[in-house]
C-alpha cells in the first residue's frame, strides 16, 4: 500500500479532528440543533474574514461564489474590470460576459502582479466602471495582487466596488476585509480552510449590499439577499451541506483557538522554507514579484517538462502537487503549503523533489533543498 500525500493547491489535507466532526450522525438542516451550529459558524466566519458583516455560506464550489458576486451586484450592460494575470483572472471575464456584463480587461504578464496605477487610470478614463474583479493571488502563477492598494482606490469611488477572489488565500495570509475596504470577498472550503470541496463563502460590505439592491442580473440559487435573510435566522435558503458544516464549525473553532496571527505566521514560515529550498536546488521561482505565501510556483529546469515532475511524484512516490495551466503547462510546477500542512510535510516534498529531478536528468544535490528548508523551519531549535 502506497502512502499518499496531498501538496496541491486544492483540495488540501483535512485533519483527523475535522474528519471525525464530519462523521457524526446527520442532523436535520431545519432543526434547533443545526441552528446552534450555524450561529457558531456565523461568528467564526466573521473572525476569519475580519468583518462585522454577515458571511454567506453556500453549498457550491468557490466558482459559485464568484458567479454570485457578479450576478448579485451588477446588471446586464454594466462594465467591470477583469484583471487577467492567470487562469483564474480569466474566469472573472468569462463570468461577466455570461451575464451580459461588459468587460474591460487588464492583461498582466503571467508571473507579475497588476499595477494599481493602471487600474486607477482605467477607472479615471471610464467613470462608469461598476466593479474591479481581481484575485488576492493568482493560484495558477503563485503571484499576489495588491488588493490593499486597489481597495484604497475603489473605496473613494461610490459607484465602483472591489470584488476579490480569495478562494485559495483566505486563512493563509492577512486579508482584513473591513480594515482594507474590500467590498466583496469570496472563498472556498478546500484550500487554506482545511475542508473538503463543497462550500463557498461570500462577504459583502455595506457599499456592496447597496449594489445588490440595484442589481438586475438573473439569479435563483445564488441569491445573496435570500441567503442573508436566512442566515440571520441561523438557517440556509436551501438544504445545507450538513456534514461539511459540522467540519466547518470545528475548523473555525481551531482557527480562533490558534489565532489568525499564529496561522499566518506558520504559512509565512513554510513559504519561506519552500522558496529557500527551491533556490538552493538552483531552480527559479516563476513569480517575478510578489510571490504568494500560500504556494510556490517553480520553473521547470531546462530539459525537464514540468508535467513529468508532477506525474513522477504522483505515480511513483504518491505525492500530489500541481502542474502549470494553459500557457504555463509543462513550464512550471506548483507546491502548496496552505491549510493542514506542517513543517515536515515541506521537508518531505522537497526531499522527494530532489529525487525526481535527478531521475529526470537534472542534477540536484541531494540534501541541498532539504537543508535549506530545515534552516528556515527550525532556526530557533538550532540556536
Amino acid at each position: 500500500m502506497k502512502k499518499r500525500y496531498l501538496m496541491a493547491p486544492g483540495p488540501t489535507p483535512v485533519s483527523p479532528d475535522t474528519l471525525l466532526a464530519m462523521a457524526t450522525p446527520i442532523i436535520h438542516h431545519r432543526s434547533p440543533q443545526f441552528a446552534e451550529v450555524v450561529a457558531e459558524i456565523r461568528e467564526g466566519l466573521k473572525y476569519l474574514f475580519q468583518t462585522k458583516n454577515e458571511v454567506l455560506t453556500i453549498a457550491s464550489t468557490g466558482t459559485g461564489a464568484m458567479e454570485g458576486s457578479i450576478t448579485n451586484t451588477l446588471s446586464p450592460g454594466d462594465t467591470a474590470i477583469a484583471i487577467r494575470g492567470g487562469k483564474f483572472g480569466e474566469r472573472w471575464g468569462e463570468i461577466c460576459e455570461a451575464f451580459g456584463v461588459k468587460v474591460e480587461a487588464i492583461d498582466v504578464e503571467w508571473g507579475h502582479s497588476v499595477k494599481p496605477e493602471e487600474v486607477a487610470a482605467r477607472l479615471k478614463a471610464n467613470p462608469k466602471i461598476k466593479a474591479v474583479c481581481v484575485q488576492a493571488h493568482e493560484t495558477s502563477t503563485g503571484v499576489n495582487h495588491p488588493v490593499k492598494e486597489l481597495a484604497q482606490i475603489t473605496k473613494n469611488l461610490p459607484g465602483t466596488i472591489l470584488i476579490v477572489d480569495a478562494i485559495s488565500a483566505l486563512g493563509a495570509y492577512p486579508l482584513p476585509m473591513d480594515e482594507w475596504g474590500m467590498d466583496v470577498v469570496v472563498a472556498g472550503s478546500q484550500k487554506a480552510m482545511m475542508l473538503p470541496p463543497g462550500l463557498a463563502f461570500a462577504a459583502l460590505s455595506d457599499k456592496a449590499w447597496g449594489f445588490v439592491k440595484e442589481s438586475k442580473c438573473p439569479k435563483f440559487y445564488f441569491d445573496f439577499s435570500k441567503e442573508l435573510k436566512n442566515v440571520q435566522k441561523n438557517t440556509g435558503a436551501y438544504t445545507s451541506a450538513v456534514s461539511l458544516m459540522m467540519g466547518l464549525k470545528q475548523v473555525l473553532a481551531y482557527i480562533k483557538q490558534e489565532t489568525l496571527e499564529s496561522i499566518f505566521a506558520q504559512h509565512r514560515l513554510m513559504s519561506q522554507a519552500t522558496k529557500a529550498a527551491v533556490k538552493a536546488l538552483g531552480l527559479q521561482l516563476f513569480p517575478k514579484e510578489n510571490a504568494t505565501e500560500a504556494l510556490t510556483a517553480i520553473e521547470a529546469p531546462a530539459g525537464v517538462n514540468g508535467q513529468d515532475v508532477v506525474k513522477l511524484l504522483r505515480e511513483k512516490y504518491g505525492i500530489m502537487i500541481a502542474g502549470g495551466q494553459a500557457q504555463a503547462k509543462g513550464k512550471i510546477f506548483r507546491i502548496a503549503h496552505m491549510g493542514y500542512i506542517g513543517d515536515f510535510d515541506v521537508v518531505m516534498v522537497i526531499a522527494a523533489l530532489e529525487v525526481v529531478l535527478n531521475e529526470l536528468g537534472y542534477k540536484a544535490e541531494y540534501g541541498a533543498g532539504v537543508r535549506a528548508a530545515q534552516k528556515v523551519l527550525f532556526a530557533e531549535a538550532s540556536k
